[in-house]
């Protein structure tokens, strides 16, 4: 297993990071609405991208979970619990860190899927070893480099998104486990494309390159070349994780309106999109932005942002022509709607001025 405590990276918190914002906020959605599954981050070398991944996990809220399961169960929901949790009248609690697991590229299916030793195959008695899926339940599963998983690994992954269950079968015997995660994915697109069935299972991506800013750019020499880390990178990490700890109290109250989802779903009709997992993932985004902003409701620029995070990687392209960028659909179409209410309000204007008297 790979071990965060070995890693530098994992001693640089969050507001630490230079930059990035495009990459920040998108991290905090996927934390804010668990109904975020996941996030894509593409772009070139050394661009903080497992940097900020590894630092999301200081931002977020410890979680209660049953001390002496595997898997972490919840306490107080037993719908998303294990079958040996469910059995029991008591359990013991514990209040634990969100799990951060990382999936090696060279790991092998039994060490992600986990182990079953089938004693005697008549009677179904065995022994399960739970895997890296267990560990990452009700947390953040990470994969480096993620489009040069295998593709054993890569089915092992859909299945267990797709159901938000791990299950494990030797020898006529089964075991089965709740293996809900954010699935949080990082790879560079010069080394290689990724499976278009795993691409559309993250809710969101993000494309991030150097900083061009030569001011950002000083910081980041004097950020490696200092001692010690300044105070404002506490204070920025400590503002993140209150950001978030809000957000993820008021979510659920913030308001998107009828029209608002209208305009979600013209928008990704238009970009082309196959099914709907893009508008989901469009409104839950646009939601997560105001409630991280502190707001009660979702603003334009909200869905133009979520729109961008939703559909960069769900563009598709032809034989003949490359995917339209996904920007370039998102601000015409934005800009049309524009236009069309200013034209409406226009005319609502001009019916409700009075008719100029006739002259006698």
């Amino acid at each position: 297993m790979f071990d965060l405590a070995d890693d530098k990276s994992v001693s640089t918190p969050f507001g630490a990071v230079v930059g990035q914002r495009q990459l920040k906020q998108a991290l905090l959605c996927v934390t804010a609405d668990d109904g975020l599954d996941g996030l894509l981050v593409t772009g070139e070398k050394g661009t903080a991208k497992s940097t900020l991944v590894r630092g999301l996990a200081g931002l977020l809220p410890d979680q209660r979970a049953i001390a002496d399961c595997p898997y972490g169960c919840p306490p107080d929901d037993r719908s998303r619990q294990c079958r040996d949790c469910r059995d029991r009248a008591t359990v013991p609690v514990e209040t634990r860190a969100v799990p951060l697991v990382t999936l090696p590229l060279g790991a092998s299916r039994d060490r992600v899927v986990g182990t079953l030793s089938v004693s005697d195959a008549l009677s179904g008695e065995a022994t399960f070893e739970p895997g890296l899926l267990a560990r990452a339940n009700r947390g953040l599963l990470y994969v480096d480099e993620v489009n040069l998983l295998d593709d054993h690994l890569v089915d092992v992954l859909l299945d267990a998104a797709a159901s938000g269950v791990n299950r494990v079968e030797r020898d006529g015997v089964s075991r089965t486990h709740p293996a809900e995660f954010t699935l949080v994915g990082t790879m560079n697109p010069e080394e290689g494309d990724l499976r278009p069935q795993l691409r559309d299972r993250f809710a969101l991506s993000v494309e991030v390159e150097g900083e061009r800013d030569v001011s950002d750019r000083v910081a980041i020499i004097d950020d490696d070349l200092r001692d010690g880390r300044p105070e404002e990178a506490d204070d920025d990490t400590d503002a993140h994780r209150r950001r978030l700890r809000r957000a993820r109290e008021t979510i659920e109250s913030v308001a998107l309106t009828d029209e608002q989802k209208r305009e979600i779903a013209e928008l990704c009709l238009e970009a082309g999109v196959d099914g709907h997992r893009a508008d989901i993932a469009t409104a839950r985004a646009a939601r997560a932005l105001a409630a991280l902003d502190g707001r009660p409701t979702v603003v334009r620029d909200d869905i133009r942002t979520a729109a961008s995070f939703a559909l960069g990687h769900r563009m598709r392209s032809t034989p003949f022509e490359d995917a339209p960028d996904a920007d370039d659909v998102i601000d015409d179409h934005l800009e049309d709607e524009g236009e069309n209410e200013q034209e409406g309000g226009d005319a609502e204007s001009s019916a409700s001025e009075p008719s100029p008297a006739s002259s006698s």
